[in-house]
């Protein structure tokens, strides 16, 4: 009998969770202003950022963590300037950087999610 890992099993949850949650926002948000939809990405939201990224804590939050199945040291994301968490998050989205975990995350997440993720994560020290 083969046993599953509980990292995996606890990102698969995560996916579906995120994906159905994901889903449910975007059905019940209004729509953008047509200002920031012309600038390309809207404007992030801290405090919907931080609602969402309650589940990065689990990787980035542990000084030294390092992930298990490969095995990859844990950047520190929290300080980051939201330019940069934006653009990491659309290249795991778009596999542009390689991380299974991460790629799996990131396409979950909606514009507005990136956005807001950046607007918190930046605002951590």
């Amino acid at each position: 009998m083969m046993r599953r890992p509980l990292p995996l099993a606890v990102c698969i949850a995560l996916v579906t969770f995120l994906s159905f949650s994901a889903a449910a926002q975007e059905s019940t948000q209004p729509a953008q202003p047509e200002a920031q939809a012309a600038a390309g990405s809207p404007a992030g939201d801290a405090e919907r950022g931080r609602q969402l990224t309650y589940t990065c804590q689990g990787c980035h939050g542990l000084t030294g963590y390092k992930n298990a199945y490969p095995s990859f040291k844990v950047p520190k994301i929290g300080g980051q300037s939201a330019e940069y968490l934006s653009q990491a998050l659309h290249e795991y989205r778009d596999n542009k950087r390689r991380h299974p975990t991460m790629r799996a995350q990131a396409q979950s997440f909606s514009e507005q999610d990136i956005a807001d993720i950046a607007a918190f994560l930046s605002t951590l020290k």
